[in-house]
This record gives C-alpha cells, sequence and structure tokens, in this order.
C-alpha cells in the first residue's frame, strides 16, 4: 500500500524528529523543509555523507539549510530553488562490495575514486580480518589471499555513520564465512538483514542465526555451487560474491534485486575477469 498526503497551500516549518536515526527520513524531511514557510528543525538528523551531499546540492539550487550540529539539521524554507550542476559523490556501498570481490576471491583490484574517507569503518574491519589494502588518496588497491589461514574472524556490529554501514554488512559476511574461526555479526539497524545467511548457508557457509539482530559464522568454509534466491540489493550482492568465490557454477534468482542499486554490475564484473551472464527469467 502506500500513503496520499496533501496540504492546503504550502507546507509550515516546524520541529521534526525521529523516534531513529534515518536517512530517508532526513532526506525527505529536508527536501519538503526547503520550500516549506518559516524555519525547520530537523533532530535527530542522519550523518552519513549522502546526507551532506544532497545538503551541498539543495545550498547550490538556493536552499538556506546549514548542519548546525552533528545530529541536526536547520532549514529556511524559500520560495523557490533554481536550478544547479552537482557531481554526486561516489557509491562507498559499491566501493565496499568490490573491495570484498577482491579479498574473498583472491583477486588484485585497484578501486578507483572511491570515497576512502567514508569508509573508516569498513576499512578498519578490512584490516582486522586480515585483508591487504593499500591506499593512495581516493584510490584503493586490495590483494585478496588464497590461503585459507589468511584471513581471521572479527566481530561486527553495524551502526548509523560513520559506524559500520548495515548495507555493507552482508558483503562483510561473505568474507567472514572465510576467516578461521567464529565471528559475530550484530545487525542493530533492521531486523530482517539477516534472513539471507539462510541463502549463504544453502551455498555451504557455516551459519547459526541466533536471533533477528545476531548471527554467528564459522569458518573458514569452501562455499559450493547452489541455486539462491536473492531476497534484496545488498543480499543480491553478496550472493554474487559468494558465487565468485564457490566451486562450480550457480543460478542466482531475481536478479531485478541488483540492478537497483548496481550499474552494470555484471560488465563490470566481466571486466575484472569474472563469468557472469544475465538470464532472462522470463
Amino acid at each position: 500500500g502506500y500513503y496520499f498526503a496533501q496540504a492546503p497551500g504550502r507546507l509550515r516549518g516546524g520541529q521534526v524528529g525521529f523516534p531513529a536515526v534515518t536517512v530517508m527520513g532526513t532526506e525527505n524531511a529536508m527536501l519538503a523543509a526547503t520550500l516549506a514557510d518559516g524555519h525547520t528543525t530537523i533532530r535527530p538528523a542522519a550523518q552519513e555523507p549522502e546526507v551532506d551531499d544532497l545538503i551541498a546540492f539543495l545550498r547550490k539550487m538556493g536552499a538556506d539549510i546549514t548542519r548546525s550540529a552533528p545530529d541536526t539539521i536547520e532549514v529556511e524554507g524559500r520560495r523557490r530553488l533554481r536550478g544547479a550542476d552537482h557531481r554526486v559523490i561516489a557509491d562507498r556501498i559499491e566501493a565496499g562490495t568490490f573491495i570484498v570481490a577482491a579479498a574473498v576471491t583472491g583477486g588484485h583490484v585497484t578501486v578507483r575514486h572511491a570515497p576512502a574517507a567514508h569508509l573508516g569503518a569498513f576499512l578498519e574491519v578490512m584490516d582486522r580480518v586480515g585483508v591487504s589494502i593499500q591506499r593512495d588518496g581516493d584510490t584503493i588497491e586490495v590483494r585478496g589471499s588464497d590461503d585459507p589461514d589468511a584471513y581471521h574472524a572479527t566481530d561486527i556490529e553495524t551502526s548509523p555513520y560513520p559506524g559500520l554501514a548495515t548495507d555493507l554488512q552482508p558483503p562483510t559476511a561473505v568474507l567472514l564465512s572465510r576467516a578461521t574461526g567464529t565471528s559475530r555479526i550484530h545487525e542493530a539497524i533492521f531486523e530482517d538483514r539477516l534472513e539471507w545467511l539462510e541463502e549463504l548457508a544453502r551455498m555451504g557457509a557455516h551459519v547459526d542465526i541466533v536471533d533477528d539482530h545476531h548471527a554467528n559464522l564459522t569458518g573458514p568454509c569452501r562455499l559450493r555451487a547452489s541455486e539462491v534466491e536473492m531476497s534484496d540489493l545488498r543480499a543480491g550482492a553478496s550472493l554474487i560474491l559468494a558465487a565468485l568465490a564457490a566451486e562450480g557454477e550457480s543460478v542466482i534468482h531475481g536478479a531485478h534485486q541488483v540492478r537497483r542499486g548496481y550499474e552494470n554490475i555484471e560488465r563490470k564484473f566481466l571486466d575484472l575477469g569474472a563469468r557472469i551472464a544475465h538470464v532472462s527469467e522470463g
């Protein structure tokens, strides 16, 4: 279903709050407030770099919007906005996905124009696991390892920025399935974000889903080809990573899921040497 909302005339500014930090909630409140009458305060406001990038874009269009504190955004409504040119920041989640791809396949991948400054918590996890990463500005060079003892188990917990992004939990879980020891995952953002691990288990991962927010992964395990289903965007990308690391040919249903968030993902993996093809499901 959906909601239909209508205001008689222009919106009015006011206090906007959320029971928990939300990126899309913050961004939608900002968009509404830019053309509302009066002043709007958004608190708690998400601190993700994508939110600040939207603030920068709206300012170019003439919006009066500032982040007055890390968790507070102030907006003074305007009568109209103007057109502007803006280059969107690089996708930190896609960059993280390809970093894990190199790690789990034993590949050597260079990610250029990566938003390294926005990947601090994720890169810290990669360091704990033992992934070889070299940074040079916004270029990240990754050298994966085929040694089954190269990677070490570690515990991870997702949280709002600047913590580990929930969207990077699924790719990281694939890597942890290849690490020696038991890793504990605490998914603190979404309640259903661990369900996809059942598909990873079908590929040979040793998974124990404790509850909606906690799971254990014990490795290293040899992933095997399987027929699995993408339940959402990030799970879909992660199953592709698992399939690339597995022995044999895998079939992953629900390709439309991953296309929502990754542009030309098949072409990028083909360029990296993967054998991957999109097959219509009719």
